[in-house]
């Protein structure tokens, strides 16, 4: 017992942060395998960490005080346990990942300085040291998507004037928070001041894709290198949800339907996109809407509903890094990033087609995969609210989740149809390299294991008593389950079948809001800029004027007078002249001083 006591408090006494943070700058200096090989070791002890922490190991850890305020550098709960476990494991496997695809080592020390500044706010335990670490998240993001340089660059300003815009107000909440309870512990209010929840929404909604706060999603994450964009995919947004349940424990309705909307909006623009990555980048938005529905619906519902999003949310980092690593193999091997000039590819790359199979069926809830068992616990929860807390309801918001599920069910089987079997196989590329091919293992191991042996997946999740306990008897395999997976999929398939031709259309046709966000945002700062510099040259121009006027009537008095129509003797001796000047200063600082 003493020697796992010793062994919780060695491990409580180094922040996971600060071993991945000297863990990307080792992999600048050594070889290129042995930077990446030191890398996997240190993602793989956050990993490790996490799990042996949950044995015993929670509590406020390095609790100290900053700058004269009360901080915890390193809070161990089942809501931060949760996230080292899935962050360190996708950590790991995408930096195996990283080195099959021949990332630079530049990609791998950015990607893991960004993995380190997730951690340190998903280990925070006070809003100080969260705002802290999270605005060095926005900063290493941006790093690593400039990393790539070409179209990279300018997506990636527009990522930073997002995510500094969010940082900001989400600053502006903790400062206001602070105001109001006078502390910035967690552990001392829950959740974030009633005061500052405008605030905290709008600058936590910009990193969750908000709808009309999303334009950043699909405009960065296809510009970077496909490793880049594994990383970019999972650790930004999830981490936003996260703290979206810290500030908003309780939930409330407005965060559910404002998920419902998202699942839907995310998954409809989905739809449209031919660049493999973009769409994919619109159903992160899709997704995250299916957790803050969860996480909403805890006020009406309660825990069933928050593990239902943290399940989602733990289920999503592992299949959609998943999918990224799938479409990157793809673009990789064949240089093609438009979906419709592939195909047939399933006969030469079996292996990435076999892994976009399970990251497939795991985002579309597909029976057996870890996606049905989540998605079914928020569906469940939003059908519990039609029922039996808002009898006058319409069910607008399960029906938002269902659409948006047979919206995620399309687009798959779009993008599979045409990345794997449209037309002829015109491209012959190799499959997966080794290591591509083990860092896709590892996640669709874990999307098929925590779909098959579903209790393991919720004894990871808070509120675990509550979930296995009699009261709550969730069967995810019931026959109702299993039937509305079965409808969902057939219109899935009926319906992207019908509108291939529509949306084909539409997808020429309909732009999303950064098709006038982009332009307004660069032409506003364009006349902004010219209209400060104007100013400033009008003002310049009119001093010198001043300063030029002056100076002639200094030098020419009898010219100025005999303009004026004055005939006058102006000339005066030394003496006069000093009395004069003298008179006139006084009178001035005489003047300055009253002022």
């Amino acid at each position: 017992m003493t020697g796992a006591t010793g062994a919780t408090a060695a491990l409580t006494a180094v922040p996971p942060y600060l071993v991945v943070a000297v863990a990307s700058l080792l992999v600048l200096a050594l070889p290129r395998a042995l930077g990446h090989g030191l890398g996997a070791l240190a993602t793989a002890f956050v990993f490790a960490q996490a799990v042996l922490l949950g044995d015993g190991g929670t509590g406020a850890h390095l609790a100290t005080t900053f700058l004269g305020f009360d901080v915890v550098f390193f809070n161990v709960d089942q809501f931060s346990l949760l996230m080292g476990v899935v962050v360190g494991f996708l950590a790991t496997a995408a930096v195996l990942y990283a080195y099959g695809s021949d990332a630079p080592k530049w990609v791998a020390s950015l990607a893991l300085i960004y993995v380190a500044t997730t951690l340190g706010t998903i280990y925070a335990g006070d809003w100080l040291t969260l705002v802290f670490f999270w605005e060095l998240t926005a900063v290493t993001s941006t790093l690593l998507v400039w990393q790539h340089g070409g179209a990279a660059v300018r997506a990636g300003y527009r990522y930073a004037l997002f995510h500094g815009t969010g940082g900001t107000v989400l600053l502006a909440a903790v400062v206001v928070h602070f105001a109001n309870a006078g502390t910035f512990l967690f552990s001392a209010t829950n959740g974030i001041h009633p005061a500052a929840t405008v605030l905290a929404a709008i600058g936590i909604g910009i990193n969750c894709g908000f709808v009309f706060l999303h334009s950043w999603l699909p405009d960065t994450y296809p510009r970077p290198h496909v490793a880049a964009s594994v990383f970019l995919s999972v650790f930004t947004t999830k981490t936003a949800a996260y703290v979206m349940y810290r500030a908003f424990p309780e939930g409330g309705m407005w965060l559910a339907y404002l998920g419902g909307f998202m699942a839907v909006y995310g998954a409809f623009f989905a739809l449209l996109q031919y660049d493999p990555r973009r769409l994919l980048s619109y159903h992160i938005q899709a997704q995250l809407g299916y957790m803050l529905a969860g996480f909403g619906l805890a006020t009406a519902v309660g825990e069933f509903a928050v593990v239902g999003g943290f399940a989602h949310l733990f289920n999503n980092v592992l299949y959609k890094s998943l999918l990224f690593m799938a479409v990157g193999v793809v673009i990789y091997r064949t240089g093609v990033e438009d979906i419709r000039e592939m195909g047939g590819l399933w006969r030469v790359m079996p292996v990435t087609f076999l892994v976009y199979v399970v990251g497939a069926a795991s985002i579309t809830a597909v029976p057996g995969f870890n996606g049905f068992i989540s998605k079914g616990m928020v569906l469940d929860s939003a059908h519990e609210i039609h029922n039996y807390v808002l009898l006058l309801d319409s069910g607008l918001l399960w029906w938002l989740l269902v659409l948006g599920g047979v919206g995620t069910f399309m687009s798959f089987i779009k993008l599979g149809y045409y990345v794997f079997f449209h037309g002829s196989a015109t491209l012959s590329p190799d499959d997966a390299t080794p290591f591509q091919t083990a860092g896709m293992l590892l996640a669709a191991g874990a999307c098929v294991f925590f779909g098959v042996f579903y209790t393991q997946l919720i004894e990871l999740m808070p509120f675990t008593d509550l979930i296995l306990s009699d009261e709550v008897y969730f069967k995810p395999y019931s026959r109702s389950h299993l039937t509305e997976s079965a409808a969902l999929l057939v219109a899935g398939f009926v319906g992207f079948f019908a509108l291939k031709r529509p949306l084909g259309w539409l997808a020429h046709h309909m732009r999303d809001v950064d098709a006038v966000l982009f332009p307004a945002t660069f032409y506003a700062g364009r006349w902004s800029v010219w209209g400060v510099t104007e100013a400033w040259a009008a003002v310049d121009r009119a001093t010198m004027r001043v300063v030029a006027g002056a100076k002639w009537v200094a030098m020419n008095p009898r010219r100025l007078l005999a303009a004026a129509g004055v005939d006058a003797e102006i000339r005066a001796g030394i003496g006069r002249s000093v009395l004069l000047l003298t008179l006139t200063a006084a009178v001035a600082l005489f003047a300055l001083l009253l002022g």
